[in-house]
């Protein structure tokens, strides 16, 4: 599952990239690892002029409780093959698609008893365009709006099932004539296959660094030379 994200980019990459306004964008800076669990507010893109922040964890429009965290640590993630029967996600597969934005993300290889971490990027382009479903939800105590999304997983592509090699899933990732498609309602997302893998690269990464308190740093993303556990695809 997709629970370590990154955009290690700047506001006119994305504007650039995007055709996107970045006027919301005020607190935004380069996030080279977060990790899902702590709800981060991230630039998504839906069919709006402008990048909208959102927090990362769906809180479905009709929660009513005071602790977001109760139902956005359970939607990081939402699985291609039952979106359509899930309470929390049924009601937007077609009108509220989003766009996350991402340059790379992280997943463990397990490997006996220990994990290996590795850091996945895109190799045509700067950015993995990550489908998703967005929500608004209002705040029952402050009455404030809560805008946040979901990351759609599907099966992986053969380099991830080697790197997620317990549950071989992987996030839902688009070509740029696919997700120009998806935001419009043009297909439909059980349609949409896993990203090959012609698209992506991927390296070991510092163990001891990924796992550290201070991890949001350029030097998570380096390669990290080893030689433990190493499969012919990966490299």
């Amino acid at each position: 599952m997709c629970y370590s994200n990154s955009l290690s980019a700047s506001l006119i990459q994305l504007e650039n990239t995007y055709r996107k306004g970045t006027s919301l964008l005020k607190d935004f800076s380069s996030i080279y690892l977060v990790s899902g669990f702590s709800l981060p507010i991230w630039p998504v893109i839906t069919q709006e002029k402008n990048f909208v922040p959102m927090n990362w964890g769906l809180v479905p429009s009709w929660f009513r409780g005071t602790e977001p965290q109760e139902i956005a640590n359970k939607t990081l993630n939402a699985r291609i093959e039952t979106l359509e029967e899930k309470a929390s996600f049924k009601h937007l597969v077609q009108h509220q698609r989003c766009i996350i934005p991402s340059t790379g993300f992280f997943e463990n290889q397990t490997l006996a008893t220990h994990k290996k971490p590795f850091f996945i990027y895109p190799n045509q382009g700067s950015f993995f365009h990550m489908a998703g479903l967005y929500d608004r939800s209002v705040d029952v105590t402050s009455r404030l709006t809560y805008q946040s999304f979901t990351i759609i997983t599907t099966e992986a592509n053969n380099m991830m099932s080697e790197i997620h090699n317990t549950k071989k899933r992987m996030p839902l990732l688009l070509t740029e004539d696919e997700y120009h498609a998806y935001l419009q309602g043009d297909v439909a997302i059980n349609s949409l296959n896993p990203l090959p893998e012609s698209y992506m690269s991927c390296h070991p990464v510092n163990k001891r660094i990924f796992t550290s308190t201070e991890n949001n740093v350029p030097r998570v993303q380096h390669r990290m030379e080893d030689n433990i556990g190493t499969q012919g695809l990966l490299f």
